[in-house]
């Protein structure tokens, strides 16, 4: 069993335990979920998973289907005798619909099939940890000049009107704003706006023209570009006073 600490700031992070018996796709799993900036803890058996539940306190469990000893319906049925509460997202062969109808009605949150992306893999986690309230790293408000944005109802105000975004724009929007002061590069923003697997990367010029609408809505001809400020020949980077 291994658990990360925590992140380079010094604060805590969200903790997530893997529960998986193939030893390739646990070691994958913690890598890349520990290079995320999650801290992971492992398990590979059903008791191992029940134990690591109660000693590590986990935030979010990833809980495989086929496990030894015990199976994963058995270890999320355990789970929500003492935690009715702890996120749980079921990992399940392709095609089993069954387990996926026999995991919602244990009370699983979500279900991701394998083969599945890391990316696909992350939204669902991020997802999940909204629903549940414990993803608390995320921004809930930020206001910047004469705008305003509310992450949770997914409204972006200006001067106190409504303004228009497309959900790929209001997506763009909050990755910058989560990461104000780094640059973030076009692929980046292909692979966690647009779900594009590194490899696959099709042209950048569909990032510009989302960046360019962007700006118009938000920033308008006064201040454009003085907090969405492009990098040359890399990417993006948000920058504000705040």
């Amino acid at each position: 069993m291994n658990q990360a600490g925590e992140t380079a700031a010094g604060t805590a992070a969200t903790k997530i335990l893997v529960v998986e018996d193939e030893p390739d796709m646990l070691l994958g799993l913690e890598h890349n979920l520990s290079f995320e900036g999650y801290a992971v803890a492992t398990a590979s058996t059903g008791p191992a998973g029940l134990e690591a539940v109660r000693d590590q306190r986990p935030d979010i469990v990833l809980l495989d289907v086929m496990l030894p000893e015990l199976s994963g319906f058995d270890v999320l049925r355990l789970i929500r005798e003492d935690h009715p509460k702890l996120p749980v997202i079921m990992i399940t062969a392709k095609g089993m619909e069954k387990d996926k109808i026999q995991g919602f009605s244990l009370g699983a949150d979500d279900y991701v099939t394998k083969p599945f992306s890391i990316r696909e893999l992350l939204a669902r986690i991020e997802a999940v940890l909204r629903r549940s309230g414990r993803g608390g790293n995320r921004l809930t408000h930020y206001a910047f000049g004469d705008v305003e944005v509310d992450f949770e109802k997914r409204e972006c105000l200006k001067r106190g009107k409504e303004v228009a975004l497309s959900y790929k724009e209001f997506e763009v929007l909050r990755l910058l704003i989560e990461n104000r002061g780094q640059t973030i590069t076009r692929e980046r923003l292909l692979q966690e706006v647009w779900g594009v697997e590194r490899g696959d990367l099709p042209t950048t010029r569909t990032v510009d023209t989302h960046i360019a609408n962007l700006r118009r809505k938000v920033e308008g001809d006064r201040d454009r570009n003085k907090y969405v400020r492009t990098v040359h020949k890399v990417g993006y980077r948000f920058v504000d006073g705040n």
